[in-house]
């Protein structure tokens, strides 16, 4: 199927909808849905980003940018699984639990609006990784129009760029919670410890990045191309002085680069291979 018939395909089946509710994050995938769906439904669409200790302000705000531009109406919700121990215990299926708890917010909300469907920004891709939230979202009824077309994460940036969004390059940005290894809790004060060192990070002018936390050390994340210029032109003790202030000791950065899904390389090839 080409390009064109997924898109001609992700509008009919929102043109069939008639009314959606929109789980919008602001990242690519979701961004690219709330687009097509306004462009069929137009005020019958209705984008909606929960907000969290797990999401950057920065986040936010590109989401709130990113609907203006769009046109479709936006709102703005509280979810609370920090208050949920199967959540901040961070197991292997935390990701379940937030998006439950996410659906769980959602799903009532929209049947108070009027809107018979809550639509996610899942991709084909996302399919193959391991991802215990699509069960979540599976369960309360949700639909992912991209994953239901087979709508690559490539194809999505493609169309994005076709449909002359500015933002069809943005970087894959999942919530906080996933810089932790599995098993450390999470809190409130280590998310913003994480947050605050990407936004530093992101001011000198890397993009792809993510800073995990293991305890009282973080690890830098760069794509491998991008290392040994960081290290050559880098102000390293400035980096690590910055760092110790947002609350870590110890700074490191990591050889073999930045590698998305690099936190499910620690699961067992059967848990990774499920859903």
């Amino acid at each position: 199927m080409t390009i064109t018939e997924k898109l001609a395909q992700l509008k009919a089946i929102f043109a069939e909808m008639e009314q959606s509710l929109i789980a919008y994050s602001g990242g690519v995938d979701s961004t690219l849905v709330a687009k097509i769906a306004y462009d069929v439904l137009g005020d019958r669409a209705l984008a909606v980003t929960a907000v969290s200790p797990s999401l950057l302000p920065e986040e936010l705000e590109d989401a709130k940018i990113q609907a203006a531009t769009i046109g479709i109406p936006h709102q703005i919700v509280q979810t609370n699984e920090m208050d949920n121990p199967n959540y901040t215990s961070n197991p292997v299926n935390r990701c379940y639990f937030c998006k439950s708890e996410l659906h769980d917010t959602l799903k009532p909300l929209a049947r108070e609006l009027g809107y018979p469907y809550v639509v996610d920004g899942v991709n084909a891709d996302d399919l193959h990784d391991y991802r215990p939230g699509i069960q979540a979202a599976k369960e309360r009824g949700a639909r992912s129009p991209l994953a239901e077309v087979g709508v690559t994460k490539m194809e999505v940036r493609q169309l994005s760029q076709e449909l002359s969004l500015p933002w069809w390059d943005k970087p894959a940005q999942p919530c906080l919670s996933s810089r932790f290894p599995y098993g450390e809790e999470i809190t409130v004060a280590k998310l913003q410890r994480v947050g605050r060192a990407e936004i530093y990070l992101r001011k000198l002018g890397l993009k792809n990045l993510r800073v995990r936390s293991e305890g009282d050390t973080a690890r830098i994340e760069l794509p491998p191309e991008q290392i040994q210029e960081f290290v050559l032109t880098t102000d390293l003790p400035q980096v690590v002085s910055a760092f110790q202030d947002f609350g870590f000791i110890y700074v490191t950065l990591d050889l073999e680069g930045y590698r998305s899904g690099k936190l499910n390389q620690v699961l067992p090839i059967a848990v990774t291979n499920k859903g």
